[in-house]
Protein backbone atom coordinates (compact mmCIF):
# COMPACT_ATOMS: atom_id res chain seq x y z
CA UNK A 1 0.00 0.00 0.00
CA UNK A 2 1.26 3.60 -0.70
CA UNK A 3 1.66 5.53 1.92
CA UNK A 4 0.33 9.52 2.25
CA UNK A 5 2.69 12.73 3.02
CA UNK A 6 1.60 15.90 3.88
CA UNK A 7 4.14 18.83 3.31
CA UNK A 8 2.76 21.38 5.40
CA UNK A 9 3.16 25.17 5.02
CA UNK A 10 4.92 25.37 2.02
CA UNK A 11 4.06 28.57 1.30
CA UNK A 12 6.51 29.15 -1.53
CA UNK A 13 5.32 25.68 -3.49
CA UNK A 14 9.13 24.92 -3.10
CA UNK A 15 9.20 21.83 -1.39
CA UNK A 16 8.97 19.49 -4.25
CA UNK A 17 11.88 21.45 -6.07
CA UNK A 18 14.95 21.95 -3.61
CA UNK A 19 15.04 18.22 -2.66
CA UNK A 20 15.13 15.00 -4.80
CA UNK A 21 11.75 13.25 -3.64
CA UNK A 22 12.66 10.58 -6.06
CA UNK A 23 13.93 7.72 -3.90
CA UNK A 24 10.16 7.72 -2.98
CA UNK A 25 8.72 7.10 -5.55
CA UNK A 26 6.25 4.02 -6.12
CA UNK A 27 6.08 3.99 -1.35
CA UNK A 28 4.99 7.53 -1.24
CA UNK A 29 2.57 9.81 -2.24
CA UNK A 30 3.18 13.31 -1.52
CA UNK A 31 0.90 16.42 -1.08
CA UNK A 32 1.90 19.79 -0.51
CA UNK A 33 -0.16 22.68 1.34
CA UNK A 34 0.06 25.96 0.68
CA UNK A 35 -2.25 27.38 2.92
CA UNK A 36 -1.86 27.54 6.79
CA UNK A 37 -4.41 25.35 8.84
CA UNK A 38 -4.69 27.81 11.78
CA UNK A 39 -7.29 25.62 13.79
CA UNK A 40 -7.01 21.93 15.14
CA UNK A 41 -10.22 21.23 13.36
CA UNK A 42 -8.88 22.21 10.26
CA UNK A 43 -5.31 20.71 10.99
CA UNK A 44 -7.36 17.06 11.81
CA UNK A 45 -9.64 17.33 8.58
CA UNK A 46 -6.39 17.87 6.08
CA UNK A 47 -4.20 15.37 7.87
CA UNK A 48 -7.30 12.36 8.24
CA UNK A 49 -5.54 10.84 5.51
CA UNK A 50 -2.14 10.92 6.07
CA UNK A 51 0.44 8.52 7.55
CA UNK A 52 3.46 10.84 7.75
CA UNK A 53 2.98 15.02 8.26
CA UNK A 54 6.21 17.26 7.35
CA UNK A 55 5.95 20.25 9.48
CA UNK A 56 8.50 23.40 9.74
CA UNK A 57 9.53 24.89 12.76
CA UNK A 58 7.24 25.63 15.14
CA UNK A 59 4.36 26.97 14.17
CA UNK A 60 1.66 24.59 14.07
CA UNK A 61 0.98 22.59 17.81
CA UNK A 62 0.63 19.04 17.86
CA UNK A 63 -0.80 18.40 20.77
CA UNK A 64 -2.35 15.34 22.70
CA UNK A 65 -5.93 16.02 21.00
CA UNK A 66 -4.74 16.23 17.67
CA UNK A 67 -2.89 13.16 17.72
CA UNK A 68 -5.84 11.20 18.94
CA UNK A 69 -7.58 12.60 15.85
CA UNK A 70 -5.34 11.27 13.78
CA UNK A 71 -5.44 7.58 14.36
CA UNK A 72 -3.73 6.85 10.44
CA UNK A 73 -0.75 9.07 11.57
CA UNK A 74 2.74 6.97 12.19
CA UNK A 75 5.58 9.29 11.44
CA UNK A 76 5.77 13.19 12.13
CA UNK A 77 8.85 15.13 10.55
CA UNK A 78 9.55 18.57 11.94
CA UNK A 79 12.69 21.16 10.37
CA UNK A 80 15.18 21.29 13.00
CA UNK A 81 16.26 19.35 15.91
CA UNK A 82 14.19 20.96 19.01
CA UNK A 83 10.42 21.81 18.96
CA UNK A 84 8.39 23.13 21.68
CA UNK A 85 5.21 22.72 20.65
CA UNK A 86 4.84 18.84 19.72
CA UNK A 87 3.78 17.07 22.67
CA UNK A 88 6.34 13.92 22.48
CA UNK A 89 4.77 12.18 25.37
CA UNK A 90 1.07 12.08 23.52
CA UNK A 91 2.92 11.07 20.04
CA UNK A 92 4.59 8.34 21.73
CA UNK A 93 1.38 7.38 23.62
CA UNK A 94 -0.36 7.18 19.83
CA UNK A 95 2.73 5.41 18.16
CA UNK A 96 3.82 8.39 16.09
CA UNK A 97 7.46 8.51 15.57
CA UNK A 98 9.13 11.82 15.64
CA UNK A 99 12.13 12.95 13.87
CA UNK A 100 13.67 15.75 12.74
CA UNK A 101 16.76 17.69 10.53
CA UNK A 102 19.51 19.80 10.92
CA UNK A 103 19.28 23.78 10.39
CA UNK A 104 21.83 26.14 9.71
CA UNK A 105 22.34 29.09 11.98
CA UNK A 106 23.52 30.97 9.25
CA UNK A 107 20.19 32.43 8.02
CA UNK A 108 19.12 33.82 11.14
CA UNK A 109 22.58 35.32 11.48
CA UNK A 110 22.44 37.28 7.86
CA UNK A 111 18.89 37.95 8.63
CA UNK A 112 19.93 39.55 11.92
CA UNK A 113 21.99 42.01 10.63
CA UNK A 114 19.08 42.54 7.18
CA UNK A 115 16.92 43.96 9.78
CA UNK A 116 19.13 45.60 12.40
CA UNK A 117 20.76 47.53 9.15
CA UNK A 118 18.06 47.97 7.46
CA UNK A 119 16.71 50.05 10.91
CA UNK A 120 20.10 51.87 11.18
CA UNK A 121 19.93 53.49 7.85
CA UNK A 122 16.60 53.81 7.34
CA UNK A 123 16.27 51.60 4.13
CA UNK A 124 12.56 50.52 4.04
CA UNK A 125 10.91 54.61 3.90
CA UNK A 126 14.03 55.98 2.04
CA UNK A 127 13.35 53.09 -1.03
CA UNK A 128 9.35 53.76 -0.44
CA UNK A 129 9.93 57.51 -0.53
CA UNK A 130 12.54 56.91 -3.81
CA UNK A 131 9.84 54.98 -5.62
CA UNK A 132 6.74 57.51 -4.82
CA UNK A 133 8.84 60.33 -5.66
CA UNK A 134 8.93 61.19 -2.14
CA UNK A 135 11.07 63.65 -0.46
CA UNK A 136 15.04 62.64 -1.19
CA UNK A 137 16.01 61.87 2.14
CA UNK A 138 13.99 62.40 5.03
CA UNK A 139 15.78 60.20 7.61
CA UNK A 140 19.57 60.62 9.35
CA UNK A 141 21.20 57.33 10.00
CA UNK A 142 22.32 55.59 13.01
CA UNK A 143 26.03 54.99 12.90
CA UNK A 144 27.26 51.37 14.01
CA UNK A 145 31.13 51.92 14.53
CA UNK A 146 31.65 52.53 18.09
CA UNK A 147 27.80 52.02 19.10
CA UNK A 148 27.17 49.25 21.76
CA UNK A 149 25.18 46.03 20.37
CA UNK A 150 23.90 44.11 23.59
CA UNK A 151 22.85 40.43 22.59
CA UNK A 152 20.39 38.28 24.47
CA UNK A 153 22.39 35.38 24.54
CA UNK A 154 25.63 34.53 22.92
CA UNK A 155 25.16 30.50 22.04
CA UNK A 156 25.48 29.15 18.15
CA UNK A 157 23.53 32.28 16.67
CA UNK A 158 24.42 34.90 18.91
CA UNK A 159 28.29 34.21 18.91
CA UNK A 160 28.25 34.61 14.98
CA UNK A 161 25.73 38.09 15.34
CA UNK A 162 28.39 39.21 17.88
CA UNK A 163 31.82 38.73 15.64
CA UNK A 164 29.72 40.62 12.85
CA UNK A 165 29.20 43.35 14.99
CA UNK A 166 33.04 43.57 16.30
CA UNK A 167 34.07 43.26 12.26
CA UNK A 168 31.90 46.59 12.43
CA UNK A 169 33.71 48.46 15.58
CA UNK A 170 31.20 48.00 17.42
CA UNK A 171 31.24 47.32 21.67
CA UNK A 172 29.39 44.31 22.23
CA UNK A 173 28.59 42.84 25.23
CA UNK A 174 25.95 39.76 26.49
CA UNK A 175 23.92 38.61 29.13
CA UNK A 176 22.21 35.10 29.59
CA UNK A 177 21.16 33.01 32.32
CA UNK A 178 24.20 31.05 32.66
CA UNK A 179 26.64 33.23 30.56
CA UNK A 180 30.14 33.43 31.97
CA UNK A 181 32.69 36.04 31.87
CA UNK A 182 34.83 33.17 30.42
CA UNK A 183 33.15 32.44 27.24
CA UNK A 184 32.09 35.69 26.70
CA UNK A 185 35.82 36.42 26.19
CA UNK A 186 36.33 33.36 24.15
CA UNK A 187 34.13 35.37 21.26
CA UNK A 188 35.32 38.52 22.51
CA UNK A 189 32.68 40.28 23.97
CA UNK A 190 31.84 41.42 27.84
CA UNK A 191 29.47 40.04 29.88
CA UNK A 192 26.85 42.04 31.22
CA UNK A 193 24.17 42.24 33.57
CA UNK A 194 20.72 42.25 31.99
CA UNK A 195 19.36 45.21 33.04
CA UNK A 196 22.71 47.65 32.32
CA UNK A 197 22.82 45.47 28.61
CA UNK A 198 19.47 47.39 27.90
CA UNK A 199 19.94 51.12 29.88
CA UNK A 200 23.67 51.11 27.62
CA UNK A 201 22.99 49.51 24.30
CA UNK A 202 22.28 51.12 21.38
CA UNK A 203 21.17 48.17 19.42
CA UNK A 204 19.76 45.20 21.70
CA UNK A 205 19.09 41.56 19.44
CA UNK A 206 17.39 38.43 20.92
CA UNK A 207 18.61 35.05 21.06
CA UNK A 208 17.56 32.97 23.22
CA UNK A 209 16.07 29.40 23.17
CA UNK A 210 12.22 29.48 24.22
CA UNK A 211 11.33 28.31 27.61
CA UNK A 212 9.70 28.72 30.58
CA UNK A 213 12.98 31.03 32.05
CA UNK A 214 12.82 32.91 28.47
CA UNK A 215 8.95 33.81 28.11
CA UNK A 216 7.51 37.10 28.32
CA UNK A 217 11.81 38.08 29.51
CA UNK A 218 11.36 41.50 27.89
CA UNK A 219 8.26 43.02 28.71
CA UNK A 220 7.51 46.56 29.90
CA UNK A 221 9.72 47.25 32.51
CA UNK A 222 12.70 45.94 30.39
CA UNK A 223 11.25 48.03 27.60
CA UNK A 224 11.31 51.13 29.71
CA UNK A 225 15.09 50.71 30.48
CA UNK A 226 16.09 51.05 26.77
CA UNK A 227 16.53 54.70 25.22
CA UNK A 228 14.64 56.59 23.05
CA UNK A 229 17.53 56.44 20.26
CA UNK A 230 17.77 52.17 21.12
CA UNK A 231 16.56 49.39 18.47
CA UNK A 232 15.18 45.94 19.57
CA UNK A 233 15.95 43.09 17.02
CA UNK A 234 13.98 39.61 17.77
CA UNK A 235 14.78 36.97 15.36
CA UNK A 236 14.33 34.24 17.97
CA UNK A 237 11.26 33.72 19.63
CA UNK A 238 8.20 35.67 19.89
CA UNK A 239 7.32 34.45 23.55
CA UNK A 240 10.49 36.13 24.41
CA UNK A 241 9.56 39.54 24.06
CA UNK A 242 6.17 40.58 25.22
CA UNK A 243 4.39 41.38 21.93
CA UNK A 244 1.53 44.07 23.68
CA UNK A 245 4.58 45.90 25.55
CA UNK A 246 6.63 46.14 22.16
CA UNK A 247 3.10 47.89 20.62
CA UNK A 248 2.66 50.41 23.07
CA UNK A 249 6.53 51.18 23.17
CA UNK A 250 6.45 51.48 19.61
CA UNK A 251 3.56 53.83 19.45
CA UNK A 252 4.90 55.62 22.71
CA UNK A 253 8.28 56.18 20.80
CA UNK A 254 10.15 54.88 24.05
CA UNK A 255 12.54 53.49 21.55
CA UNK A 256 13.55 54.56 18.23
CA UNK A 257 12.56 51.35 16.08
CA UNK A 258 12.33 47.55 16.28
CA UNK A 259 12.95 44.75 13.77
CA UNK A 260 10.97 41.60 14.30
CA UNK A 261 10.55 37.76 12.49
CA UNK A 262 8.94 36.35 14.69
CA UNK A 263 5.00 36.69 15.97
CA UNK A 264 2.74 35.36 18.48
CA UNK A 265 0.41 34.07 15.59
CA UNK A 266 2.05 33.00 12.54
CA UNK A 267 0.97 34.10 9.89
CA UNK A 268 -0.40 37.18 10.91
CA UNK A 269 -4.05 38.12 10.38
CA UNK A 270 -4.64 40.44 8.03
CA UNK A 271 -5.91 42.96 10.76
CA UNK A 272 -2.99 41.93 13.36
CA UNK A 273 -2.04 45.11 14.77
CA UNK A 274 2.29 44.58 14.12
CA UNK A 275 0.76 44.76 10.49
CA UNK A 276 0.55 48.47 11.09
CA UNK A 277 2.94 49.48 14.34
CA UNK A 278 4.85 52.58 13.74
CA UNK A 279 9.13 52.17 13.78
CA UNK A 280 8.57 48.63 12.97
CA UNK A 281 10.57 46.89 9.88
CA UNK A 282 9.12 43.57 10.04
CA UNK A 283 9.69 40.19 8.31
CA UNK A 284 7.40 36.99 7.89
CA UNK A 285 9.63 34.66 10.16
CA UNK A 286 12.20 34.74 7.19
CA UNK A 287 15.26 33.70 9.50
CA UNK A 288 15.11 30.31 8.75
CA UNK A 289 13.72 30.60 4.74
CA UNK A 290 16.72 29.91 2.45
CA UNK A 291 17.75 27.68 0.41
CA UNK A 292 20.32 25.73 1.98
CA UNK A 293 17.94 25.07 5.11
CA UNK A 294 15.43 24.05 2.58
CA UNK A 295 17.90 21.62 1.15
CA UNK A 296 18.95 20.53 4.71
CA UNK A 297 15.21 20.20 6.03
CA UNK A 298 13.17 17.95 2.92
CA UNK A 299 16.52 16.07 1.52
CA UNK A 300 17.15 15.16 5.36
CA UNK A 301 13.25 14.28 5.79
CA UNK A 302 13.41 12.16 2.56
CA UNK A 303 15.99 10.22 4.71
CA UNK A 304 13.94 10.03 7.64
CA UNK A 305 11.20 8.58 5.73
CA UNK A 306 13.19 5.93 3.76
CA UNK A 307 14.77 5.28 7.53
CA UNK A 308 11.31 4.69 8.93
CA UNK A 309 10.25 2.60 6.24
CA UNK A 310 13.23 0.26 7.17
CA UNK A 311 12.26 -0.18 10.04
CA UNK A 312 15.35 2.22 12.04
CA UNK A 313 14.11 5.68 12.58
CA UNK A 314 16.79 8.17 12.25
CA UNK A 315 17.00 11.90 14.20
CA UNK A 316 13.87 10.74 16.41
CA UNK A 317 13.08 13.62 18.34
CA UNK A 318 11.29 13.55 22.00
Amino acid sequence: MTLRCAVLDDFQSVATTVADWSPLAGKVQVVTFQEHFGTEEELATALADFDIAITLRERIPFTASLFARLPRLRLLIASGMRNSVIDYAAAQAHGVTVCGTDSSGTPPVELTWALLLGLARGIVPEANALRRGGPWQSTLGADLHGRRLGLLGLGRIGSRVAKVGLAFGMEVVAWSQNLTEERAAEVGVALAAKEELLRTSDFVSVHLAAGERTRGLIGAAELALMRPTSFLVNTSRAAIVDQDALLAALHAGTIAGAGIDVFDIEPLPADHPMRTAPRLLATPHLGYVAHSNYRTYYGQAIENVQAFLAGSPIRRLG
